[in-house]
């Protein structure tokens, strides 16, 4: 690793003496995109964070044997109808 420095240390150094300035036009419509990646990013990272939260915890339930459905009231999927609920 040592050996690499000198050389970081010259590429670094041209760099930074060989910079030239760039007159460019940054249109107005780059801040929408720049909007546009941050929240796309943001929403990207909320939706991996959720999924890892949710099976981390679902592994953490099982392993003390927790279940999350135990006081939950579940409907029955039977539904009947009569004649005067229907209405023509």
């Amino acid at each position: 690793m040592k050996k690499y420095i000198p050389h970081l240390y010259v590429t670094v150094c041209l760099s930074v003496a060989l910079m030239a300035n760039a007159y460019a036009y940054l249109d107005p419509s780059v801040m929408t995109y720049t909007i546009q990646v941050v929240a796309g990013v943001l929403v990207a990272v909320g939706a991996v964070v959720g999924i890892w939260w949710r099976k981390a915890k679902k592994k953490v339930q099982d392993k003390l044997g927790i279940d999350e459905n135990a006081k939950k009231e579940v409907e029955e999927d039977i539904v009947e109808f009569s004649d005067e609920d229907k209405k023509d």
